[in-house]
């Protein structure tokens, strides 16, 4: 219980001054107010909508107020539309999440039967072909995959139409279907690299001395390898692919502009370049709650595995 609630305390601790880290920067980037009304506006314009805005307040009073409401589910109002934040969010938060998600679930279900089969088959023509696939994607980057599924799947084999995006709301089954290719771009990099650390860790874990003494006692490789190498070999990937969460998350925001998917990357970068901070900042900590809530999850995994990973 302490080791949980002191990784929470981090956890909440990291957040809080990420928060106000980010709140600052984007403030101090440039005066929405100008960008809304224009450099030719009158100085009485700009103060009355900068006061309207709540912007002639002092910064900390602001991040104050922002932060009260951000913890309820308040995101604030859209300088530029003048809508709530939340509903602008709304369904492409959703998409991005599923997009991440179904790109994970993809990596761990690809990465370690692939690593335990390499492990297993050390040296021989599978355990080197998966090494030199692995290489490769490892090599290229998910958006040129995703070119590449999209001109081979989309344009050639007509498996779906590229920028044809169905909502999750008009027809579940095809919103999953169109995002697989998607989720399958950001997964093959991870995944070679989690299938490559996977037989690393395992064939270590082979060499150790409570190995051998399974071996002495008449267990098999393969027995030996499920029952004891595997589940220690496994701490380490647990926090890798923790660790790449965030990269996964970059890559679907990239992915959803090659295939058309409304998700929070295109509003992110429209937001940025309209100075649209309640926006930017909303986006920001949404995503940096769930890259941490990933790694804490992962952090208290590991340590029901191995009590050795307190610290």
């Amino acid at each position: 219980m302490r080791y949980f609630l002191k990784k929470l305390a981090v956890m909440l601790a990291t957040l809080l001054v990420l928060s106000f880290l980010s709140f600052a920067a984007f403030e101090m980037i440039g005066d929405p107010v100008t960008t809304i009304l224009g450099t030719n506006a009158t100085p009485e314009a700009m103060a009355e909508l900068r006061a309207e805005m709540g912007l002639d307040r002092p910064l900390f009073v602001r991040y104050l107020d922002w932060l009260g409401h951000f913890v309820t589910g308040d995101y604030g109002t859209s300088y530029i539309y003048r809508l709530p934040v939340k509903a602008m969010l709304g369904e492409k938060l959703i998409n991005t999440l599923v997009l991440t998600l179904m790109g994970f679930v993809i990596a761990v279900a690809a990465s370690i039967p692939l690593g335990v089969i390499s492990a297993r088959n050390e040296g021989g023509w599978l355990d080197r072909f998966l090494t030199v696939f692995n290489q490769i994607m490892m090599a290229i980057p998910p958006f040129f995959v995703a070119i590449v599924l999209m001109l081979l799947f989309g344009l050639l084999l007509r498996l779906f139409t590229p920028g044809s995006f169905v909502s999750y709301k008009d027809s579940p089954i095809g919103f999953l279907l169109y995002m697989i290719f998607p989720a399958i771009s950001i997964a093959l990099p991870r995944a070679a690299m989690t299938e490559k650390m996977l037989r690393t860790s395992i064939l270590e874990e082979m060499q150790k001395p409570y190995i051998q003494t399974a071996y002495a006692r008449g267990r098999s490789r393969q027995s030996t390898l499920k029952a004891h190498a595997l589940k220690n070999a496994m701490l380490p990937v647990i926090t890798f692919l923790a660790a790449n969460v965030a990269e996964m998350l970059a890559g679907s925001i990239v992915i959803e502009q090659i295939f058309s998917i409304p998700g929070i990357g295109r509003l992110l970068m429209t937001a940025i370049g309209q100075r649209d901070v309640p926006v930017v900042e909303a986006i920001i900590m949404i995503l940096a709650v769930w890259v941490m809530m990933v790694h804490f999850i992962s952090e208290i995994l590991s340590e029901a595995f191995d009590p050795r990973m307190r610290s």
